[in-house]
């Protein structure tokens, strides 16, 4: 078995008895989802990204999407009842999270965020998802994001449009 690393997100899923089976790759970065699906010869929709995002208000979110997608801010500020949403500059993604940009799961966190889970994510038999480190995720039965997060589910995904 591969030796990997054991961050917070591990802990968090052997502490909620979560079946995964980790995935260790070169992390390039800047690659995203892209990277991480070549690598690993999954499709880049399978692979979750984990983003941190805040309201107008300031107030820290985690949204999680598929690899091949985008986030409708308009659509999710829209669902959630705020004036707007935007993406976190690493640094402070960082602070809100724990984990560095790159290597960002949403198991684990240094505090507890609302997430917000792309609804179409459940209709996938088995996901890829960060594990806490750059070059690290873990697949797992994305049906145990409800059972571990509780999430609240929106439908804001868009097609990508060129390079993330």
């Amino acid at each position: 078995m591969t030796k990997h690393p054991v961050t917070p997100a591990i802990h968090f899923l052997r502490d909620n008895n979560v079946s995964f089976t980790p995935h260790l790759y070169e992390y390039e970065e800047r690659g995203g989802t892209a990277v991480s699906s070549k690598k690993l010869g999954v499709p880049e929709h399978i692979v979750v990204k984990t983003l941190v995002m805040e309201t107008d208000q300031k107030e820290p979110l985690v949204v999680l999407m598929h690899g091949d997608r985008n986030v409708s801010l308009k659509e999710l500020a829209r669902s959630i009842g705020v004036k707007s949403i935007s993406p976190c500059p690493p640094e402070v993604a960082n602070r809100h999270s724990g984990y560095q940009v790159g290597g960002t799961s949403p198991f684990g966190l240094r505090k507890k965020l609302p997430i917000y889970l792309q609804e179409t994510i459940l209709d996938l038999p088995l996901i890829y998802i960060n594990g806490g480190g750059k070059g690290f995720l873990v697949s797992l039965d994305p049906r145990e994001i409800i059972r571990t997060l509780q999430p609240k589910l929106v439908n804001v995904a868009i097609e990508s449009k060129g390079m993330k």
